[in-house]
């Protein structure tokens, strides 16, 4: 065979395979087509059955839903009707009572008409009796201003005028009365909330000296410490701002000064140098420094502790520094910080029975001497220095006014300044706040119970409250109330006259008189 023929061959052998495979693929798409046609009736079969099965079962819900509903519409039709029936016999009783009540009304309006004519008849009665009394009381008013000399209107006047003096009368007595009830309760309460207020505060007394004593172990310190030629004494003293008194009390060194700060500090240095056993200038100003530094922020976390246990919140640092240095700083022999405390407690307590700003009370009361923590270093008051401390490191303006104003320098602002005031009076003024010497004291006690006792008509004298009150007991046969108030008043002026106080002295003068029998 040739080329020719052998290609033609394979051309014929490609196309027949080709016409053999599409006719193939055609075959298989037709059952394709003729499987999916019957799967599409099988699922169409499939789903008018699940059609009916589903109407089939809406059919016997919903006639079960409309058998449920017609019963339950049934039942509330028998209820309303029972209902319908209670208030139908309801409506008959009230319609039976309604009856009745309007058949008992018609019977009292015929009763009030009666009673209506009948007071017609009476008031036509009292109008003629009326008419009959006015023309008496003409004739009378008539025959009064024949009388009396005076018309109608002049006997109103003056009987108004005296009415009218009188009800100024009784309302004076009134006004004085009440107030007298309201001094006289006033002066009780207040007198309650101070007894309430110093019943509950309980302070030691510190009695400060000018003089503080350290021990030694031999007397051959005392060489040490005074040095050659006194160089160590004079160094010491000039650091300390002391005196350093060295005498022949064996073992015994006293540092004298009147600031208890200075005396706390060459205190502490001369023990702490004598401990050491090196005493030279150098040393004695390296000891001081440091005990200065050390007694000063002791005194700040006293002071740091005295605020957390007062609840008044947080003070400026520097005011806590301020406020630590009162601990060594006294008035009269009482000790400032432990009479600041006092004051803020005993003004918080005030503030507490009077419903006032508790907190604001202790916190003034705390602050009111902080001047004199540093009053000594420049011009100026305690009070004023102190409320520029105040002001200058961010206080309240009540706390300003209350430490500038407690004592008289300014008009108190708020009620807490007032009870600061008060209490410092209180603190300083309660016997046994501030040392005195027993025999002055026991002195200006007898003068006081001496002046009452040289009046006539006086049977004893009591000074009591460390003075600060005169009992007088006179002879209720000698002298009467009135003689007793102008007792009290020249014995007022007798002490002013004769005594040097402070504060005030409160004379009382008791009469007394008593009937006694016996029954047997």
């Amino acid at each position: 065979m040739g080329a020719v023929e052998v290609i033609l061959i394979a051309v014929l052998s490609i196309i027949v395979g080709v016409l053999l495979g599409i006719f193939g693929y055609h075959q298989a798409v037709v059952k394709k087509k003729e499987y999916a046609k019957h799967k599409a009736e099988d699922i169409l079969k499939d789903a008018e059955k699940e059609r009916s099965n589903i109407l089939k079962a809406a059919q016997i819900e919903a006639k079960e839903y409309m058998i449920k509903a017609r019963n339950e519409i049934e039942k509330e039709e028998r209820e309303s009707k029972k209902e319908l029936q209670k208030w139908e016999k309801r409506l008959q009783t009230k319609e039976t009572n309604l009856e009745k009540r309007q058949a008992y009304l018609d019977e009292k309006i015929e009763i009030i008409n009666k009673k209506q004519e009948d007071i017609t008849t009476i008031e036509s009665e009292l109008e003629k009796k009326m008419q009959e009394i006015d023309q008496l009381v003409e004739e009378q008013q008539k025959k009064l201003e024949k009388i009396s000399g005076m018309t109608k209107e002049q006997a109103k006047n003056v009987l108004i005028e005296s009415v009218e003096e009188e009800a100024k009368r009784e309302v004076a007595a009134k006004i004085k009365k009440y107030e007298e009830e309201v001094k006289n309760e006033s002066k009780r309460l207040s007198q309650d909330i101070l007894t309430i207020a110093m019943e509950k505060i309980a302070s030691n007394y510190v009695a400060e000296r000018t003089v503080a004593t350290v021990t030694l172990p031999s007397d051959e310190m005392k060489g040490r410490i005074i040095g050659r030629e006194g160089r160590n004494i004079r160094s010491f003293e000039k650091e300390t701002g002391t005196d350093l008194i060295i005498d022949d009390t064996p073992e015994v060194v006293v540092i004298s000064s009147f600031n208890p700060l200075r005396r706390e500090i060459a205190k502490i240095a001369l023990e702490r140098l004598v401990n050491d056993g090196r005493i030279h200038p150098a040393r004695i100003e390296e000891t001081v420094e440091k005990v200065k530094k050390e007694l000063v922020q002791e005194a700040s976390e006293e002071a740091k502790k005295v605020v957390f246990d007062l609840d008044i919140g947080d003070l400026h640092p520097e005011l806590i520094k301020y406020l630590g240095l009162l601990k060594y700083r006294t008035s009269y022999t009482q000790n400032v910080l432990a009479h600041s405390v006092e004051v803020a407690y005993l003004s918080g307590l005030m503030a507490s029975e009077l419903g006032l700003n508790i907190k604001l009370a202790k916190r003034a009361g705390l602050l009111h001497d902080i001047g004199k923590a540093v009053d000594q270093e420049v011009e100026g008051s305690h009070t004023k220095v102190g409320s520029e401390l105040a002001k200058k490191y961010g206080e309240d303006g009540y706390i300003v006014n209350a430490i500038m104003s407690h004592h008289g320098e300014v008009e108190p602002n708020c009620p807490e300044s007032v009870l600061v005031s008060i209490a410092d009076t209180l603190s300083a003024a309660r016997p046994g706040a501030r040392r005195e010497r027993l025999e002055s004291y026991i002195q200006r006690l007898e003068e006081l119970e001496g002046i009452a006792k040289a009046r006539d008509g006086v049977k004893e004298a009591y000074a009591i409250q460390a003075g600060r009150e005169l009992r007088v007991i006179v002879e209720p046969t000698l002298l009467d109330d009135n003689r007793s108030l102008m007792l009290a008043r020249d014995i007022v002026k007798d002490i002013a006259e004769k005594i040097t106080y402070t504060g005030q002295v409160k004379v009382v003068v008791i009469r007394e008189n008593r009937a006694i029998e016996y029954a047997n």
